[in-house]
């Protein structure tokens, strides 16, 4: 079965990018972005060989690459759809050799060899002397499996948070601790960045050093100090933690593939009839009933809810953070604006395969215009508002009352931006959000997302390079007294984008109906 599963992974892979060449291109892109990174990394810590604290850093390192494996595999897109356990409930297939192999194809990819990339560079990190070497030969591929069965584990315990009506709530939830656990990452990061910090990190390495699977990389720094039957019991945890995630995992799938899903077999829910059709706060046309239906994805659709939640939970949690450290800028209130701005992006993915419905009523530019238009303004209901509270309260806990008009400013065109590069990501580089399962991307599309997102935000950037280059000149000449200016300036500015950018995506948004209907359906 291992054979066959690993065997299968392999084929949807190649299969997934025989479809286009675009896919094979933005595929190989984010291949080799992803090994560039983890290069530099790898050459980072072997150049951290000798240093005092060398295994405070590969200790903290491989937790936050545990962290990450744990959270962010439930928001960001990323692995294969297809190893989700529910797609097999109809095989007759044991626990045991079920999670034997799907252990083995979960190695299958970029990101387990990221991860061994960085426990290879924290194990060389740590080694000091042939034992420690002989350690770190079980203790490197040790790591690397606990972090995949945690991933893994996770996932199947939540797989059905999102597929269950009662589920809703709870991915919402889900959404609000993957934002925070991401946040975890990022400070982590940062602090494992600043050569200062590392060695006020000691205590936080020193209770870290007993938990899997950063005790296998502690095992190899104890062997190197002659510890070595501390070494012994930090590989033996790291061990016994890979043991209990793998059954816990066995439970999950053993419940999962015999246990039916609760949002089929409760009653149905009675249909309520409205009273009254109330006041209408949305214009009328096509334009109201398209943000209408926006935003009841926001309220009713699970991922959609999450995605949302998440991204406000970020945007916030990011500058508040920093300014409670001490360490922040008022510049970082625009981080809610690029936050909320990623929802424009893959604006039809979001229908799925609904989105025919949709297709069947644009049948010029004009018609993908008012569409594209709608689904902005409806974001813009959010985003906007939310923003600006944001910047506010920023500038409010720093005490800089005096920079938040260009703040808002700097923000209002930042959005502006993301819109307008959202639209044109949408009908350029759709792709499929699964109904049923965990990911966010349907197999073979995760590079084509990842590209799409990205892309958009470094166009954005570049969008608003007017803005930014306004506001340098008129710090750098003294003119501080007219950076009130950048208020409407970037207000107006991000109006332009916006509107430009809807405008020059609606004729590609018509040309591709046939392409984006059969790249969002594919889920």
């Amino acid at each position: 079965m291992t054979r066959v599963l690993v065997q299968l992974k392999l084929a949807l892979l190649r299969n997934g990018l025989r479809q286009s060449a675009g896919r094979r291109a933005a595929y190989i892109a984010s291949v080799a972005v992803v090994l560039l990174i983890a290069a530099l990394q790898l050459l980072g810590l072997v150049l951290l060989h000798g240093n005092a604290h060398a295994a405070t850093v590969g200790v903290l390192l491989t937790a936050l690459l545990a962290l990450g494996w744990a959270v962010l595999p439930l928001f960001f897109p990323s692995g294969d759809e297809t190893l989700d356990p529910t797609r097999l409930v109809m095989l007759p297939l044991r626990p045991d050799p079920l999670v034997r192999g799907l252990l083995v194809a979960s190695l299958v990819g970029i990101g387990p060899l990221f991860t061994l990339c960085l426990t290879f560079g924290a194990a060389y990190a740590a080694a000091r002397g042939p034992a420690a070497t002989v350690v770190a030969v079980p203790a490197v591929p040790l790591a690397v499996l606990t972090c995949v069965a945690l991933a893994r584990a996770v996932a199947a315990a939540n797989i059905r948070l999102l597929t269950s009506r009662k589920g809703r709530d709870l991915a919402v939830l889900s959404g609000l601790v993957v934002a925070i656990g991401a946040q975890l990452v990022n400070f982590g990061a940062q602090r494992l960045g600043s050569a200062g910090g590392v060695g006020a990190l000691d205590p936080v390495a020193d209770v870290l050093r007993w938990v899997p699977p950063a005790s296998a990389i502690a095992a190899v720094d104890a062997t190197s100090s002659g510890s070595y039957a501390v070494a012994a019991a930090q590989l033996l945890l790291c061990a016994c933690g890979l043991a209990a995630l793998l059954v816990s995992w066995r439970r999950s799938l053993t419940r999962l593939m015999t246990s039916p899903d609760g949002s089929t077999i409760q009653a149905a829910e009675p249909v309520r009839r409205r009273t009254g059709s109330g006041r209408r706060l949305l214009p009328d046309g096509r334009t109201g009933a398209v943000m209408e239906r926006s935003l009841r994805y926001v309220w009713r659709d699970p991922k959609t809810k999450a995605a949302w939640i998440t991204s406000l939970a970020i945007g916030l949690i990011v500058p508040v953070l920093n300014a409670l450290q001490g360490t922040g800028s008022v510049y970082f209130a625009c981080f809610a604006s690029g936050m909320l701005g990623i929802q424009m992006y893959n604006q039809f993915g979001q229908d799925t395969s609904a989105f025919w419905t949709v297709a069947m009523t644009i049948a010029s530019p004009r018609d993908a215009y008012a569409e594209l238009r709608a689904r902005a303004l409806a974001l813009l209901l959010i985003t906007l508002p939310y923003a600006t509270l944001v910047t506010v309260v920023t500038t409010a806990m720093l005490g800089a009352w005096a920079d938040l008009p260009e703040v808002l400013g700097l923000s209002f065109a930042l959005l502006g931006a993301m819109l307008a590069t959202g639209a044109w990501s949408s009908a350029r580089f759709p792709y499929s959000i699964p109904q049923e399962g965990y990911k966010n991307v349907a197999p073979g599309q995760a590079g084509l997302a990842w590209i799409a997102i990205f892309g958009g935000m470094v166009a954005a950037a570049l969008l608003c390079a007017p803005v930014l280059a306004l506001t340098i000149t008129l710090h750098a000449s003294g003119a501080d007294a007219w950076t009130w200016l950048l208020l409407p300036v970037g207000a107006a500015y991000g109006a332009a984008a916006a509107y430009f950018g809807v405008r020059l995506a609606a004729p590609r948004t018509a040309a591709r109906l046939p392409e984006i209907l059969a790249a969002v359906s594919k889920g």
